[in-house]
């Protein structure tokens, strides 16, 4: 059992990534190619990926022997290049001190012995293999996983803002449950229990991992929680799209159109009066954009303007009202 311990501190500051991390999203998709995880759902995708890899992706294989991948790999990016760099700026104590416990149980390949000596031929060996391995596997269907990130990000989002963020933690996981403080997941291997002390939790889904949650827990930063997300089966290169009233589905009509109203700021009065409807229903409308974090409201005097945030503009589009 994975059993997460929050202070109230952490509570204010667990959040969402606001986009997929492709290394994460990479190295959670290998995971599950060389490991029997997603049943036969996964048994055609795992083939195709497999025999695909290039030559140049298998030293990622010798970085993690028995599916023990060393710490400094999990890395938050929103680029290949970004998420790289945060992996090369790990301290060099904590690339050998990794490097040797998930070689410990016997010799590691020469030019493992040179990524410990932090010698730059094998960081460029590192990085190769992890482009290569991006490209076959990820970059065709990169456009489908930044979809699906969206789609859970505006349903986390409005399950905090109708249900509270107690009941949107539990909803990421069946079966889970939050009790006196403590998120507890019931089946996650290995068992182990996390305390936050104040670094706040960061929310990633994948959709390439479906047994269960993988957690980074790096001293001196917030936690960041990678869970099984989307339709459980891989993504396609080619998707349906997603209806063009697929939001008003979710929010309402008038308040898909205040949301979209609001990139630009508004008084509840202009508000109101844009939508065609009360100042008393302009409000809470906004109320309730507000609530799901979707738009925020700025009070000067008796007067209160309103304005979506970057959460809004995702869920709307960016479009016009």
């Amino acid at each position: 059992m994975l059993r997460i311990h929050f202070t109230a501190q952490d509570f204010a500051r667990t959040r969402f990534a606001p986009r997929p991390a492709p290394l994460q999203e990479l190295h959670a998709a290998l995971a599950t190619a060389v490991a029997p995880r997603g049943g036969p759902l996964f048994a055609p995708w795992r083939g195709r990926v497999l025999r695909a890899l290039p030559a140049a992706a298998g030293p990622l294989a010798d970085l993690v022997p028995a599916g023990r991948p060393p710490s400094f790999l999990d890395v938050l990016g929103d680029t290949l290049a970004d998420g790289f760099r945060q992996i090369r700026a790990t301290r060099p104590g904590l690339v050998r001190a990794e490097l040797e416990r998930v070689h410990a149980a016997g010799p590691a390949p020469r030019w493992l012995r040179g990524l410990h000596a932090g010698d730059e031929t094998a960081w460029r060996t590192v990085q190769r293999a992890q482009q290569a391995a991006y490209e076959t596997v990820l970059a065709p269907v990169w456009p489908v996983v930044q979809d699906l990130h969206r789609e859970e990000f505006t349903r986390y989002a409005l399950a905090v803002a109708e249900h509270g963020l107690a009941a949107a933690l539990t909803g990421l996981a069946p079966g889970s449950r939050l009790h006196e403080g403590v998120w507890e997941w019931p089946g996650a291997v290995p068992a182990r229990d996390v305390r936050l002390d104040g670094r706040g939790l960061v929310l990633l889904p994948t959709f390439h991992h479906p047994a269960g949650p993988l957690l980074q827990d790096a001293p001196g930063r917030p936690a960041v929680l990678t869970y099984p997300a989307g339709p459980g089966i891989p993504p396609a290169a080619q998707r349906p799209a997603v209806p063009a009233g697929a939001p008003a589905a979710v929010l309402g009509r008038t308040r898909l159109d205040a949301l979209r109203l609001l990139a630009e700021p508004h008084t509840t009065t202009s508000l109101a009066r844009a939508l065609h409807v009360s100042n008393a229903t302009a409000s809470s409308h906004a109320a309730a954009l507000r609530s799901a974090g979707l738009a925020t409201t700025t009070r000067t005097g008796r007067s209160v303007t309103h304005r979506r945030t970057a959460l809004g503009t995702l869920v709307a589009g960016g479009g016009p009202p």
